[in-house]
């Protein structure tokens, strides 16, 4: 058959092939460009011997070298650390205070409020991680930041923010809880959508305590989003770097350097692209196991 022939048999299965491959070629050249080849190239550099502060230097294959390298070092687990401390502050307060607001938005009533604060929780989401960094600096400025400036008014006194160890950490987990809590609250009033109207009636008529109706009725039918939550946040978190290196570029000292930010400075200031690529590969394999992980004990279906 002569190229560009419509067949003579199933013609409209031939036609909807091209259609659906003209649709989806871009989405996967794409993304195999985006993301796919990016984490293949990563995997190629950490099995090997390949710093840009030395290009005449022969780029040889060390097998799991770059691992051990690693393993053995006591900086990247001291980023790690910090980076899982910030992940359990952060996101029981998300997901306490989302589902707080979700609550809220779901009672019945008030619809141009509700119209209007849901509208409001698009804006922190739709602002960029450097950008709130920024605002992250002004705000905890400890000469004319706003935030020494209500402590003031109460007679606290300005405070050291972005300075010190302990309050700069605060600092950049209050900037982050002001960012992705509406997240939280918009995904959680999805599943509360998902809960039959007549099985809360019921509820209601069966106890008057709230929390009982929330702890036995709705939070079941949450656990799909809480799961959703918690996989998109963890993996954000152990990504996250613009927020941070705007706002404090992950000190003082090392006191905000998350390990994102650390594997920032092994590649770019370091120029060490193979442990670099093995930290990355390793942060990857990490995320996975906590996403099953979250599907395996936290994940049920109703």
């Amino acid at each position: 058959m002569p190229s560009g022939t419509k067949p003579a048999v199933f013609p409209t299965l031939w036609n909807n092939g091209r259609a659906a491959f003209a649709f989806l070629a871009p989405a996967v050249v794409a993304l195999a460009l985006i993301g796919i080849f990016p984490t293949v190239f990563a995997l190629v550099n950490s099995f090997r011997r390949y710093n840009l502060a030395r290009p005449r230097d022969p780029i040889s294959f060390v097998g799991f070298e770059n691992y051990l390298t690693v393993l053995y070092d006591p900086s990247f687990w001291g980023a790690l650390g910090r980076t899982f401390t910030f992940l359990i502050t952060v996101v029981p307060i998300q997901i306490a205070l989302g589902l707080a607001i979700a609550l809220l938005l779901h009672k019945p009533g008030l619809s141009g409020f509700k119209l209007l604060a849901r509208l409001s929780l698009v804006i922190p989401l739709a602002t960029a991680p450097a950008v709130v960094g920024l605002i992250g600096r002004l705000i905890f400025n400890r000469d004319f930041g706003v935030a020494n400036a209500i402590l003031t008014l109460v007679g606290s006194g300005p405070i050291e923010w972005l300075g010190d160890t302990t309050n700069a950490f605060i600092a950049v987990a209050l900037m982050d809880i002001w960012q992705w809590t509406p997240f939280c609250a918009l995904v959680l009033l999805a599943g509360l959508t998902m809960v039959p109207t007549e099985i809360e009636e019921a509820a209601r008529l069966e106890t008057r305590s709230r929390w009982q109706i929330v702890r036995y009725v709705q939070l079941p039918f949450l656990l799909p989003s809480i799961t959703v939550i918690l996989i998109l946040r963890t993996a954000d978190i152990l990504k996250m770097f613009d927020t941070v290196f705007t706002m404090t570029r992950g000190g003082p000292g090392a006191a905000t350097e998350l390990v994102s930010v650390y594997i920032q400075r092994v590649g770019f200031r370091v120029f060490d692209q193979g442990v670099a690529s093995a930290q990355a590969i390793l942060l990857l394999i990490l995320t996975i196991i906590l996403a099953r992980l979250y599907i395996k004990f936290v994940y049920r279906e109703i």
